[in-house]
Order: structure tokens, then sequence, then C-alpha cells
């Protein structure tokens, strides 16, 4: 990075190395790690931002990750540090905040910081000026920038690093170091040298000569090959003199790249058979070329390991779950891949690592495992992801057209719902199938089923909804978008999704949708919406009833509303008046718009509940400012609890269980559903 004002000598050795143990970590990285160490201390010199790249599989992760150990008081103690190179180890000082960026959204990772710093700020803008008004420096370290965001295809790094660590950076309070792909680190270094003095920022690229660990990586290599560290017990793993020569030269055939050592030593270690540890001609130097060898090695042609591996490759968040894996194999391939799956592991091995999945809200996953198709008792339990997201490039970089692959991958998702169902569907196509259809160009077809904006997880289907343009999307999808940041928000369970999007879906003049909610997904909502008035300045509500010349009174809702506001009557007698004394009320049918033959009814006709009616009645209500809830007088238990994203005015409820409010948008009544009657033991 040009304009640092560190010397090049300060990186280099200034003491024998061989002297001090290394990090038991990183086992390398001496000059980094100082120039880590210098920017913590905030030495003469030092650069007050840092920015740590390298290509995918360089080991910037695992370089980071040590050196916060040497920054986190509790892991500090875990450390021989008497024992290590002084220049590397960073002062005893408070842990810096880590807004881990992995899975979160650029708004996400700064609210982190907010919260970390305990700023009163209330828009990103404050979080700024905050931050710039601290007396005393505060230091901060972002780590896996390339794995912001709920959705890959969404953009969420670059988001992170425009929006997020700039401004950062040119917050002269803020000490910041930035693990970011290259890319967009020499965006974000170039971008701050055109604005902030000469050696505010240093760029580290771990594959430039000044910062590459050749050294290192001949050790790694030489340990994992060891048994004393796992490995299997080989000719050339059990004697020292075979086993330090193929280190050295697995370590300097993979040039910069931890990753490349790490694959080259599993594969033959995985399948050491015909495998000559002196021809070095079957070690990689490149990660595609770690595929290619040892697919020829196995025999096995290395497009049909590339195939196999190219859903992990286009897979959302932790994975996909093993049972998925072959059925979206065949399908990116257009034939069937079973058999290259009847050899287990040992092809794909090398390059995959699996996790158990865990639960999901509501028991979600739970009810779905008792539904899987015979044969798939396991599905969603075990997931299946890469090892290395440098796999994952590769593997797409190889692929003709990845709109077409992730097109085949969305197809094969939505046969594997189980007749529709999206409650009964794999959580990983429910929550995650928004994200494949984002790639293939597909996402705003797949938005029309209600049943997926109420069963899949809202943050990755938002975040996949955002990233298309508005213009591009229908009606229930900008309902869903309009509704989503409640949804996230307050981590709203299904049941609570449903109700919410049903009462969305009347606002915005979607009663099919609304309908559909009710009918076709299996919810039991805790209300159901009856009708929305898009009446802006609704100050106060009433339930009431109008008595008939013939028959039962009409239930009706009276609403407090602006005098110039169309077709309400002036106040008269009703006694509703606001202070400046301009409101007019407006008068709709409680329950059906219909139930109400006189189109202009007289107020002063209506009859308002007795307080022994409302004593006497079942449920009661309570509410603040943007919530309310209807709770049973008799159990006290809470059987409906509404959360606006936008103020609530007023609020009333009839005896008979109809919930009037008002809020910014209008008003709505609802028919709230009494709690089920005990059952007798």
């Amino acid at each position: 990075m040009t304009g640092s004002t560190l010397d090049t000598e300060d990186t280099k050795d200034t003491e024998d190395t061989e002297d001090f143990a290394p990090h038991p970590h990183i086992g390398g990285r001496t000059a980094a790690l100082r120039a880590l160490a210098a920017w913590r201390a905030a030495a003469p010199g030092a650069p007050r931002v840092v920015v740590l790249t390298g290509s995918s599989g360089s080991g910037r992760s695992r370089l980071l990750t040590g050196f916060l150990m040497l920054c986190e008081p509790e892991y500090r103690k875990q450390l021989p540090l008497d024992e290590m190179d002084p220049s590397t180890v960073p002062p005893e000082l408070p842990a810096p905040a880590v807004p881990a960026a992995d899975g979160l959204t650029a708004a996400q990772v700064l609210w982190l910081l907010a919260d970390h710093f305990e700023l009163d700020a209330t828009s990103t803008a404050e979080v700024y000026a905050e931050l710039a008004a601290l007396t005393e420096p505060v230091t901060v370290v972002v780590p896996d920038v390339d794995r912001a965001g709920p959705v890959r295809a969404a953009g969420e790094p670059a988001r992170l690093v425009r929006e997020v660590l700039t401004p950062l950076a040119a917050t002269e309070t803020v000490r910041l170091l930035a693990e970011v792909p290259r890319p967009l680190a020499a965006e974000l270094a170039s971008g701050l040298a055109a604005v902030l003095p000469p050696g505010t920022v240093r760029l580290i690229d771990l594959d430039e000569p000044e910062w590459a660990d050749p050294e290192g990586l001949v050790l790694h290599a030489q340990a994992a090959l060891s048994p004393e560290f796992g490995a299997p017990e080989l000719p050339f793993t059990v004697d020292p003199a075979p086993r330090l020569a193929l280190g050295a030269a697995i370590g300097r055939r993979a040039g910069t790249s931890p990753l490349v050592v790490q694959l080259a030593v599993q594969c033959v270690l995985m399948a050491p058979e015909g495998f000559d540890p002196a021809d070095e001609s079957l070690l990689p130097t490149f990660v595609g070329e770690a595929l290619d060898l040892h697919a020829r090695r196995l025999g096995a042609d290395p497009q049909t390991l590339r195939l196999m591996l190219a859903p992990l490759a286009l897979a959302e968040a932790d994975g996909i779950p093993a049972h998925l894996w072959p059925r979206l194999a065949s399908a990116v391939a257009g034939q069937d891949m079973s058999q290259a799956f009847a050899g287990g592991m040992l092809l794909a091995g090398p390059f995959v690592q699996t996790e158990d999945a865990e639960d999901t809200e509501d028991g979600q996953e739970d009810e779905q495992e008792d539904e899987q198709e015979d044969g798939q008792e396991d599905s969603g339990r075990t997931l299946l992801r890469l090892l290395h997201p440098a796999i994952g490039d590769e593997i797409r970089a190889g692929l003709p057209n990845v709109r077409a692959a992730q097109t085949q991958i969305a197809m094969a998702l939505l046969e594997a719902v189980p007749e529709q169902d999206w409650g009964r569907a794999d959580p990983y196509v429910r929550d995650h199938i928004a994200g494949h259809t984002l790639e293939a160009g597909l996402l705003p077809q797949l938005l029309t089923d209600p049943g997926l904006f109420v069963h899949a997880d809202p943050v990755p289907l938002r975040a996949a909804i955002e990233a298309v343009p508005t213009e591009e999307l229908g009606a229930p999808a900008r309902t869903y978008l309009r509704t989503a940041p409640l949804l996230t928000r307050t981590q709203a369970s299904t049941t609570l999704r449903a109700a919410l999007l049903e009462t969305a879906f009347v606002e915005d003049g979607l009663p099919e949708y609304a309908d559909a909610v009710h009918r076709r997904l299996g919810v039991e909502l805790p209300w159901q919406t009856l009708w929305s008035l898009p009446v802006p300045g609704v100050s106060a509500v009433a339930v009431g009833s109008l008595p008939q010349p013939q028959g039962q009174a009409t239930p009706v809702a009276v609403l407090v509303v602006p005098a110039d506001t169309p077709g309400a009557r002036p106040v008269g007698e009703t006694g509703e008046q606001d202070q400046a004394g301009r409101s007019a009320v407006l008068v709709h049918a409680l329950v059906r718009p219909d139930d109400l033959s006189d189109t202009d009814p007289d107020p002063t006709r209506i009859v308002r509940p007795s307080e022994d009616e409302r004593a006497a009645a079942p449920l009661g209500l309570s509410r603040g400012a943007d919530y309310l809830r209807v709770w049973d007088r008799e159990s006290r238990e809470v059987v409906a609890a509404l959360i606006s994203d936008v103020p609530i005015t007023a609020a009333d409820l009839s005896p008979d269980g109809i919930l009037l409010l008002a809020t910014e948008r209008g008003a709505k009544a609802l028919r709230i559903r009494p709690a089920a009657p005990a059952i007798a033991s």
C-alpha cells in the first residue's frame, strides 16, 4: 500500500526467529504478526488502518484468528508468550471489538459495533458521529468480510466495504483492522489513500513476497504428514527422511497457499494407493490442479469430480443436506450421477466437510424430519459444504453457465417440496431456495406463494428479495418486503409470521393471499383480518352498534379523522373532537362492509358498549406504542399479540372479540380467536 510511513525494514527479522517458539496456531507469519502487533500497540509510524488481504486460501483468516488470540486476555493466558518473538506479541490491552461479518448484512455489522460501544444512536449517521466524538480511540477488527450476507449472490461483501468499512476507516477515533478479499481490498485501500493522510492505511497482501511464509508452508506440510499429528502410518509418513522431503516438495509446489498444502496432504493421505512421493508432478500448485490430480489418480474424470462438487459450490449458508447432494449434482450435470456417488467419499472426500444441522425455530426441522419421504430419515441432520470457499470459486469458474446451473438446482429443490407444501419442506429448501433462484434470475417468479413467505426464514428471504429491482417484483413480494423488517426484528415464529403477513395482505388489497394463508397453510392464526381502510390521520377509534328499525343492531367502527377526509361527517354531538376542533368521523361496518345498508349513517345514533358489557367480555386489551396484546380475562393468557412497523394511534375491542385499531396507515379490524377451553383432567 503506497502511503505507509512504516519502513519496510520494520517487518524484516530483527532477531533470529529460530530462538523463539512459533505461534502455536499459526506456526509462522512472523513479518505479518509484527506489523499487526505494531498496529495494535499504536507504535510510532504504525498505520491506523490495516487492510489484510490475499488470494482465497492464502491463510488470511487463520492469521487473523491467531492474532486475535494474542489480543484477547483469556486466550493470551493459554499461549507461551515468554517463548515467542516479543515483536510479534501486542501489548496487553482490552480486547478489541470484533463484529464478525459471517452471514450478516452491512447494517447488522454496524449495529453490532454500536451495541458494543453502547452508543446512543438511532441512525447509521449517528453511529459514525458518536464514534468520531469519542475522547479515546477504539479498536475494531472485522474478520470474514468475504462471508458477509445471508445470501451469497446478493453482493453483501461489497456493501459492507463501501457502507461500513470505508466510513469507519475515515473516522479518526477508530483503529481498524479488516480482513477483505483482494478485489475489494484494492478498492478500499485506494479509495482511502485518496482521502486520508499518507501513512494512515497499510495493505498487507499475504501473497506478496514481503508477507509470504514459504518456510511456514513447508513446516505445515511436514507436520500434517506426521503420524504424531494424526496422519496414518504409511511408508512416507513413518520414515522421517521421505516425510520431510515430501513436505518440502508440497510446500514448495504450493507457492503461497496454505490451502493447496492442506489439499495436497489430504488427497495423499485419503487415497495413498499408487502415490509416488518422489514424483513432484503429482503435487498441486493451485486449487484446480489439486482437484484434477486427485481425480486422475483415482482413475476418475476430473469433470465428474467437479460436477459432484458443483452443488456445494453453489450452496447457501452452512451447506446442503446430505440426502439432496446426489439429486442436485444430477440436476447440474443433466444426467444421473448416482454411480459417481456409489463409491462413497473417496473421490470428493478431501474437498468436503460435514456438520450436524442445528434445530430451527418452532421445531419446524423436527416436524419436517417426521414427514420425510422414505429413505430420507436423516434429512436435514447432516450438512455438507466445501472445505474452503476457494474450492467453490474454482468450481464456479469452470461451469459453462452458472445461471443455468442454478436454474437446474432451483428446479430440483422445488421438486423436493412434498406436494408443494412449504411447511413440510426440508429446512434448506424452504430457507435457501430464494438464494438459488436469485442467482438464476428466477426469484420474482417464485414470489407468488404465501406458503413460502410464511415458512421460509425471513432473514435470507428478505436479503434475496432486496437484491431484486423493485420494479421486477409483484405485489405479494412488495407486501412481504414491507413486512420483512418486522419479521426479522421480532424473530417472529411461523404462526406470528403468518398472522402479520395475513393482515399485511389485506392492507395492501390482496385478500386472496390473506385467504390462502387461512385456508391452505394449515397454520392456526390468532386472528382474521376483516378489513383495512387506508385513511391517514386516524386519531381515535371506537366500537359500537347502530340500531336498526327491524332486527339486530349493526356492529360499527367509528373513526375520528381529519375534517377534510372524504366521506367523513363533521363532529356533532358525538364528543369526538381533537384539540384543534377540526375532526370528523367515519362510520364503517365492523364485520363486513355490506352490513351497513345506510351509506351515510348518523353517528349520534351509535350506541357504545357499557362498562358492564366490557367488564363481562371474555377478552381484555392492553397496548404500547407499536404493539398490543389481547388476553383472556379468566386465564390471563395472551391470545393475540400484534406488532406494528408504524406507531399504533388508537385501539378498541368489542365485547365479542373484534379488535379495531388505527396506525399511521389507516384503520383495520381483526376478529380475535378466543383461547381454547381448558381440558378437564
